[in-house]
């Protein structure tokens, strides 16, 4: 088991916004870039926080994350926006985006947008949290370009990426500030970065997860991680298998960007293509049959008896908020492998170790 630091979310911030700010991004994009990473930690999913940044680093080094940079409309007809994301650190082109789509589908109802070719958008909740912000119902469809590290069902290597699916139902007005439905999983049976962490951590796979380099089972992260790969599995066997092939066409090709069919480049950049629809119920004159039947339904749903071992029956979006509030008192730990990894890369930006250190308060 790996030694932890436990550091405040604010703090941890700020650590992660001077090494960003080094790297040459605005202050603005490495506000951007910070809080999304701290955020993805906050809800629990280590995957896509923090622990991200070494790769962005070296990327940015390589000359495969543009710093900066913003989505390029290819098209814009009010209701449909296809758009260039210009390799782009994604949590900036991902937040311009959504932004973009969301004053279309206020205007018009209804919005469908193609982003291709932005660097790594994290985690995709946090558009859906943006959108249903606004009042929005939104569906996503994305897929990821860096090595093929999912196997499709029934075969015995990699041949996509996690290709993450995600939906966001906004719940405005209820009594008691209930949360939105904010549903967002990759269609492997773990999102690649989770291997990454355990790998990290030192710790093994529950069985059924990851395949060896030969296709055989193996608990062991590092056929996820490192050379010589193997596959993560897709999750739901046929099903989920078959979803990730509808995000690879609708978020990589309908989206403007690329799918996979060619081997790995050996780069560190992610490139994330990504089809999303944003849909106004009240432009589609729906939105009181919606929030009442979605009460209803939510309630009728969560009065279901807890099945051995479980406290309580819960709704998507659940589980992030509750880790939200547990770190955000208690602080965000992160595995001594992973604080090493990002007080180097902060360093090939000139940001001496001593000084991350004392950001993230010593």
């Amino acid at each position: 088991m790996a030694d932890y630091i436990t550091i405040t979310a604010p703090k941890l911030t700020d650590a992660v916004r001077a090494i960003v700010l080094a790297g040459g991004s605005t202050a603005a994009e490495a506000e951007l870039v910070a809080t999304n990473l701290v955020e993805a930690n906050l809800r629990g999913h280590d995957s896509h926080g923090v622990g991200m940044l070494p790769r962005y680093v070296d990327a940015i080094r390589e000359g495969g994350l543009t710093v900066n940079a913003q989505p390029k409309p290819i098209l814009d007809t009010g209701t449909l926006l296809t758009l260039d994301g210009c390799e782009g650190y994604g949590q900036a082109i991902g937040y311009a985006a959504t932004n973009l789509a969301i004053s279309r589908a206020r205007e018009h109802g209804v919005c469908i947008m193609g982003l291709a070719n932005s660097h790594h958008i994290g985690r995709i909740g946090h558009w859906a949290e943006q959108a249903v912000a606004a009042g929005l119902v939104s569906i996503h469809f994305v897929n990821v370009q860096s090595r093929p590290i999912v196997a499709p069902w029934g075969g015995r290597d990699a041949r996509h990426g996690t290709n993450p699916f995600c939906v966001g139902i906004p719940r405005p007005g209820v009594a008691g500030g209930a949360e939105p439905i904010i549903l967002d999983f990759a269609t492997s049976r773990i999102a690649q970065g989770k291997t990454r962490v355990a790998f990290n951590k030192g710790e093994q796979m529950p069985p059924g997860i990851v395949i060896d380099d030969q296709g055989n089972p193996t608990t062991d992260p590092r056929f996820a991680v490192i050379e010589p790969a193997g596959a993560i599995l897709p999750f739901g066997e046929h099903k989920g298998s078959g979803l990730a092939l509808i995000c690879e066409l609708l978020g990589g090709a309908l989206s403007g960007g690329r799918t996979w069919h060619q081997p790995s480049t050996g780069k560190r950049k992610v490139l994330n293509s990504m089809l999303s629809i944003l849909i106004s119920p009240e432009k589609l004159g729906t939105a009181q049959n919606l929030f009442s039947e979605l009460e209803q339904f939510v309630a009728w749903f969560k009065q279901s008896p807890p099945a051995a071992g479980v406290e309580e029956v819960l709704i998507a979006g659940d589980p992030e908020r509750r880790w939200k509030k547990q770190r955000f008192a208690e602080g965000i730990p992160v595995d001594a492998t992973t604080w090493s990894e990002i007080l180097a890369a902060g360093e090939k930006f000139g940001v001496a170790a001593s000084q991350s250190r004392q950001t993230a308060g010593g």
